[in-house]
């Protein structure tokens, strides 16, 4: 079966969910819908290296990685039309129609002339347990709470055979379960049944806890059920594997030269894979006081296995006057375990919740390291500056999950070769 399965990703982010989809070689992507001009930078790149890729100029991609070219030069080698794909919009009920109009003109440009997959899932924060609990009314009047309504006027207008909606457990709670009824109930009315599972990310290969809500809905005659996914394991990895090749850095540093080859899991997992140049082994700036708790949070946890928390700091290190709740803010990477904490994206405002765990180095893992946590590639480039880079990492859906979805996925389409 050749790449003939086309999708819209929508709310797309810095294109986790649909690197997944596209690295089977099964799917094409129509169209990706995104409101933050750096991720949508970041798609227009990223689809720029799987067009040289296939027409077998890489190198040229990888002088862009070195580089050696700017970046609207090898945009210049870009098919207009590829490029176009990317849609930079926030979708409103407002434009709907301009989009719609945008979107229509790709399908028609496109192989078979329709869609058979819409993938994506809005905004979240809506929806976050953590969101809610810093907002002044749970978050009730946020608007982001019914952008799933605009979700389903996309699977109404264009009548694809399955749509994938993801998001936060959150959403199961959200408006006391009201909210995910309601998208039940709308996607129902538009002729789709729906189901849903709470994943796991660490169960699709991804060294990390990452659980996600998974909707997955299809065309009510199709009478399909929803998937049972293989767990992907890989024996005797921990952390340290997705850490140890890269070199070593200081606070407010930059090496993009690995320090050692490729290992079995980072070849397996697609992160390292290529001859692609290393990229964003960039680490921040931290004052003298944070990096003495960091060093405190690392001994903690090689001596003892624990975590580190705040109030129990010496007073000269304590400057939050909350010392009753967020108390496991500085965290450590712990590279002996067999997956991380969850990536959040709250690591483009601080690395409190993600320290290196060689007290050597004392720092905040880089953004390569935070985007191999999400199970990123290396040869993934992040448009923007390095906040841009964590926030595009930090909301996204960790591509290996993703490609085991995409490949199970296929079964439904298998009719259509």
């Amino acid at each position: 079966m050749k790449a003939n399965i086309q999708y819209i990703d929508l709310f797309a982010g810095a294109g986790g969910l649909s690197e997944g989809f596209k690295r089977t070689g099964k799917y094409r992507p129509i169209a990706h819908v995104e409101m933050d001009t750096h991720a949508c930078d970041t798609l227009k790149t990223r689809l720029s290296y799987y067009y040289l890729k296939e027409n077998g100029y890489i190198e040229l991609y990888y002088k862009y990685l070195r580089k050696e070219i700017s970046r609207n030069e090898l945009w210049a080698i870009i098919p207009k039309e590829i490029l176009d794909s990317v849609i930079h919009t926030e979708l409103r009920r407002e434009n709907l129609d301009f989009v719609f109009e945008q979107v229509d003109e790709l399908v028609k440009l496109s192989d078979s002339k329709k869609v058979d997959l819409v993938v994506g899932g809005p905004p979240c924060q809506a929806y976050s347990i953590m969101g809610r609990s810093v907002s002044s009314n749970n978050m009730k009047d946020d608007p982001r709470n019914y952008l799933y309504k605009l979700y389903v006027r996309f699977i109404s207008h264009y009548s694809p055979k399955l749509f994938i909606f993801e998001n936060v457990p959150g959403l199961l709670t959200a408006g006391k379960g009201k909210i995910l009824e309601d998208i039940i109930e709308s996607f129902d009315k538009v002729g789709y049944e729906v189901e849903y599972r709470v994943l796991n990310a660490e169960d699709f290969g991804v060294l990390q806890k990452r659980k996600r809500v998974i909707l997955i809905g299809w065309k009510r005659e199709l009478n399909y059920s929803y998937p049972k996914f293989r767990k992907i394991s890989f024996p005797d990895v921990t952390v340290q594997m997705i850490l140890e090749d890269l070199p070593k850095i200081s606070i407010n540093s930059e090496n993009n030269v690995y320090s050692s080859k490729t290992n079995t899991y980072l070849f397996q997992s697609f992160i390292r894979n290529t001859d692609s140049p290393l990229t964003w082994h960039v680490s921040r700036y931290t004052n003298d006081r944070d990096r003495k708790i960091y060093a405190e949070a690392i001994k903690l946890w090689d001596n003892s296995q624990k975590r580190l928390r705040y109030d129990l700091l010496p007073e000269d290190l304590i400057t939050h006057k909350n010392q009753k709740s967020f108390l496991d803010r500085f965290k450590v990477l712990a590279s002996n375990l067999p997956s991380s904490h969850t990536m959040i994206a709250h690591i483009a405002k601080d690395g409190h919740y993600f320290i290196h765990p060689d007290i050597k180095q004392c720092r905040s893992i880089s953004v390569r390291e935070a985007a191999r946590i999400q199970s990123f590639p290396d040869d993934y480039f992040f448009e923007g500056p390095r906040t841009a880079a964590f926030t595009q990492i930090g909301n996204a859906v960790p591509p290996l999950m993703a490609y085991y979805i995409a490949k199970k996925l296929e079964e439904y389409f298998i009719d259509e070769e």
